[in-house]
């Protein structure tokens, strides 16, 4: 069977790397969550003191990318690659709010961009890769064989990030998971610099209104389709 390359885009707590690792444990492919190198990227820069509330020293984090080292590693014993941040495993730690509040202004500088699209696109150069982000079909695989596009309302989102940080016994606000939602959606839409955005041979699916197993078999059955040369 022909291996193809799958982009999932759309906008934060949509349940894209929840739908993109299901997908690729399916078919056998491997799984990239660009997301979460952008994440370990700005954790960086929080531990480093490049970015706070009141500072964002974005040429010190131009001058720190080569100290950056970023790998994804597996292990029998979790449900995904880990994301390593120079050689420490940080999956748990980039997941939190703090992080997300910094993250789509991470995200705006050029350079992190182009240091973080060339790695990904070295991932998938052998195809058989499902990646979900934010311009993955529009800028890392424009050439994608199946690009897909996620949306949902923003209340819809914040009602699963927040019972996503309560269920792991974070002290959340949902109004504060809310605005944060809203204030991501704003960046990620308005950056100069790859704007997320529906490629124009994307496939949108808003799943404000679906489950986990709804969205997975509408998805999988677009791979399924795509692969077999249906669509």
């Amino acid at each position: 069977m022909k291996k193809i390359t799958i982009a999932i885009d759309g906008y934060s707590s949509t349940g894209k790397s929840t739908v993109a690792k299901q997908l690729a444990d399916y078919l056998g492919y491997v799984y990239v969550d660009s997301g979460a190198m952008y994440r370990a990227v700005t954790l960086y820069a929080m531990q480093e003191g490049i970015i706070s509330k009141d500072n964002f020293n974005v040429e010190k984090l131009k001058e720190s990318l080569n100290s950056i080292d970023l790998k994804f590693e597996k292990d029998a014993s979790w449900a995904k690659a880990h994301i390593f941040l120079n050689g420490k495993d940080v999956e748990e730690l980039i997941r939190n709010l703090e992080v997300s509040a910094f993250v789509s202004p991470i995200a705006t500088v050029h350079e992190v961009r182009a240091k973080l699209v060339a790695q990904q696109q070295k991932m998938g150069l052998d195809k058989g890769v499902v990646m979900d982000g934010r311009d993955i079909g529009t800028v890392v695989f424009p050439k994608a064989e199946l690009k897909i596009f996620m949306n949902a309302s923003a209340n819809e989102r914040a009602q699963r990030r927040y019972k996503e940080l309560v269920a792991r016994g974070d002290n959340i606000d949902f109004q504060a998971v809310l605005s944060n939602i809203q204030e991501r959606d704003h960046i990620d839409t308005t950056r100069t610099d790859s704007p997320l955005r529906k490629a124009a041979d994307a496939i949108e699916i808003d799943n404000s209104e679906m489950n986990l197993e709804d969205q997975f078999h509408t998805v999988l059955q677009l791979a399924k389709d795509r692969i077999a040369g249906r669509i």
